[in-house]
C-alpha cells in the first residue's frame, strides 16, 4: 500500500487493477446494457452475449487476464472439426463477437488492449453449407397462387401471407423490418414504405418504392386499421419469428423444394436474393439495384444477391453477332470457292512431272497444265530465249522422256526445277510465265 501510494504521488498508477479484479461476467453484463444503449435490438444483444459465453465458458476464462488468442482459436477450431461442427461462416460470427466484447473493453477504459485483436476469420467460401437461391418468376406465380389458397398459418390468412411474400420479393425488406412495419409506414399516394433507423441494418432511415398495383392491393388490406396498428402479423402480436418454417409449408403446397438439387435453401431471406435477381433480369443499372437493396458494397448485390434465372444464358447468347461464313452456292458465285489440293501419290507424281519448263503455259506458282490446242500458243521472244538457252548451253526444249532415257546428257542437273536450278533467273522465269498466261 505504501507502495502504490508513492506511484500514486509521482504520477504512476495501474488503472486497469481493479477492472482485471472484477470477473467477467460482470464486465459482460455491462456489456449487454451498451449495446441496448446504442440501438442493438434485444434479440441481436442477446445473441451476441449467448456467443462470447459460449468462448468464456468453453475457454474456461474468469477473469480478463485469462483472455487467451491461442485458445480462442483452438477452441472455434475445435468446433468446425466435430461431426456436426460449426460452419467457417457461424465460426467467424463466434470470433466477430469476442473481438466486438474485448474491443469494448478497450474503449471503455478497463484494459489497456485486446488480446484477440490479430485473429483474422477463415475463408467461408470453401465450407457453404446454406447457400440460397432466386426464384424463378413462374415459381414466385406458384407460390402466391398456392399461399392464396393454403390455410391459416403462424396466425395469418392465406391471402396476408401471399401479400407478405409479394412484398418482400418486389421490395427486398428484411425480417425484422417488416415486424416493424405499421399502417402509417406506407404512403399510397407516393407508392412507398418508410423503415425507421432503428430497425434497418445500415441504421438509416428507409424509403423503398413499392409497385402502384401492390400499392393499390396494400391499401385495401390495411383500409379501416388504426396507423400504429402492425402491417403483418395477422392474431398474433407482430409477425412472427419463424417466417422460414412459414414459408417451407407453403412452398410445399406449391410443390417447390425447399431445397434444389444444387443444395441451396429457399428460406425467407431468400425472398430478397429473388428482389436482386428479377432487378437484374429486368435490365436494371446496378446502382440502381444496389440502392433498391441498400447495399454498402455493389459487389455484394451483384456477386451474392443476383442469380442467374433460367434461360439468361441462352438468350445473351443469341444476342451476339451472326458469325456464320458465306453458304458454298455464295463462294462458287463469287468465284471465291477454293478446293482442296489432292496430296496422294499419283497425283504427286503428275504434278512434279509437269514441273519441267517445256514452253507451255505455267502458272505463277510453277505448275505446268498442258493446252488443248498447242498450233495456237505463241511463244515470246524472251520465252523463246528461255527455252532454248539453259544457262548458256543452248539446247532443245528438253521433255520429261529425254531427260530420263538420257541422265547423262550435257546441261543435265541434279533437279529439274528452274526455281532451284538457277535462283539468279527465277525473277525473269515469273515474268516470262506471267506473259505467257497473258
Amino acid at each position: 500500500m505504501e507502495r502504490k501510494a508513492e506511484l500514486a504521488q509521482t504520477g504512476i498508477v495501474d488503472r486497469y487493477a481493479e477492472d482485471r479484479k472484477r470477473p467477467l461476467k460482470q464486465h459482460l453484463e455491462d456489456f449487454y446494457q451498451s449495446l441496448l444503449a446504442k440501438g442493438d435490438t434485444v434479440g441481436h444483444a442477446q445473441q451476441t452475449i449467448y456467443r462470447i459465453g459460449q468462448i468464456i465458458n468453453g475457454c474456461k476464462f474468469a477473469m480478463w487476464t485469462d483472455i487467451s488468442a491461442s485458445k480462442v482459436e483452438r477452441y472455434l477450431a475445435d468446433l468446425r472439426n466435430n461431426e456436426n461442427g460449426l460452419s467457417a461462416q457461424t465460426s467467424n460470427y463466434y470470433l466477430q463477437s469476442i473481438k466486438q466484447f474485448c474491443r469494448w473493453m478497450v474503449q471503455d477504459g478497463r484494459a489497456n488492449e485486446s488480446p484477440v485483436v490479430h485473429l483474422s476469420k477463415t475463408n467461408a467460401r470453401t465450407d457453404r453449407r446454406h447457400d440460397r437461391r432466386a426464384l424463378e418468376p413462374d415459381e414466385v406465380r406458384r407460390l402466391l397462387e398456392a399461399t392464396v389458397a393454403g390455410p391459416k398459418r403462424f396466425g395469418m390468412e392465406g391471402y396476408e401471407r401471399a401479400l407478405l411474400y409479394r412484398v418482400v420479393a418486389e421490395t427486398g425488406l428484411r425480417r425484422k423490418e417488416l415486424q416493424s412495419l405499421k399502417v402509417s409506414s406506407f404512403d399510397f399516394k407516393a407508392c412507398t414504405v418508410r423503415v425507421s433507423c432503428a430497425y434497418t441494418k445500415n441504421k438509416k432511415t428507409a424509403v423503398v418504392p413499392l409497385r402502384s398495383d401492390t400499392a393499390a392491393d396494400l391499401q385495401s388490406f390495411l383500409a379501416g386499421k388504426l396507423p400504429s396498428v402492425k402491417a403483418f402479423g395477422g392474431t398474433y402480436k407482430r409477425l412472427t419469428n419463424k417466417t422460414a418454417d412459414m414459408l417451407k409449408a407453403d412452398l410445399a403446397d406449391a410443390g417447390i423444394p425447399y431445397v434444389d438439387s444444387a443444395a441451396r435453401y429457399a428460406d425467407f431471406h431468400y425472398l430478397r436474393h429473388t428482389t436482386g435477381s428479377l432487378l437484374a433480369a429486368s435490365g436494371v443499372h446496378p446502382k440502381v439495384a444496389q440502392s433498391i437493396m441498400r447495399h454498402s458494397d455493389i459487389n455484394l448485390t451483384m456477386s451474392l444477391y443476383t442469380h442467374t434465372l433460367r434461360g439468361q444464358e441462352s438468350e445473351a447468347v443469341k444476342r451476339l453477332p451472326d458469325l456464320s461464313l458465306p453458304s458454298r452456292e455464295n463462294l462458287r458465285a463469287s468465284g471465291t470457292d477454293k478446293k482442296a489440293v489432292e496430296t496422294d501419290s499419283s497425283a504427286y507424281k503428275k504434278l512434279t512431272k509437269n514441273s519441267y519448263f517445256n514452253g507451255l503455259s505455267r502458272s505463277p506458282f510453277g505448275t505446268t497444265s498442258e493446252p488443248k490446242n498447242q498450233k495456237h500458243c505463241e511463244v515470246s521472244p524472251v520465252d523463246k530465249s528461255l527455252q532454248m538457252t539453259h544457262l548458256g548451253t543452248e539446247k532443245e526444249s528438253l521433255s520429261p522422256g529425254d531427260i530420263d532415257s538420257k541422265p547423262d546428257a550435257p546441261g543435265r542437273t541434279r533437279t529439274c526445277n528452274l526455281r532451284i536450278r538457277s535462283p539468279l533467273l527465277y525473277p525473269i522465269e515469273l515474268r516470262a510465265q506471267e506473259s505467257i498466261i497473258v
